[in-house]
């Protein structure tokens, strides 16, 4: 499931990902996705929750889309991109592909999502 957070400071776009991701999924989220991305100061918070499980039917093909689609176009806005998780596996990834994403990354354990916030606004 992907659910989009509300309780972003102005200027961040705050995502929720946890069980096992289907194109469904993406689809019902594209839209407001999108619309994040028309600017050129792109700044997320993306929570992968503990029960996380991957890409299901659909899923991957629909990440890659958007991915290709959309991001790509905007590669050169982001500004930040704030990845709160406690899934090691994720940590590890993101350390190992951190040179391909575009802007400023960084961790934060799902305990510090508050601090993920204010980082991904800038206002630390």
């Amino acid at each position: 499931m992907i659910e989009v957070l509300t309780d972003m400071p102005d200027g961040v776009v705050g995502i929720r990902v946890s069980g096992r991701l289907s194109g469904e999924d993406f689809r019902s989220v594209e839209a407001t996705l999108k619309r994040a991305m028309d600017s050129d100061d792109i700044r997320i918070v993306e929570v992968i929750a503990s029960d996380y499980a991957g890409f299901g039917p659909g899923g991957l093909a629909a990440d890659l889309k958007l991915g290709l689609g959309t991001v790509l176009r905007r590669y050169a806005d982001f500004t930040r991109l704030a990845v709160v998780t406690d899934k090691e596996w994720v940590v590890h990834t993101l350390h190992a592909l951190a040179w391909m994403v575009p802007g400023e990354l960084r961790l934060f354990g799902l305990a510090e999502l508050e601090d993920a916030k204010q980082w991904a606004a800038g206002s630390n």
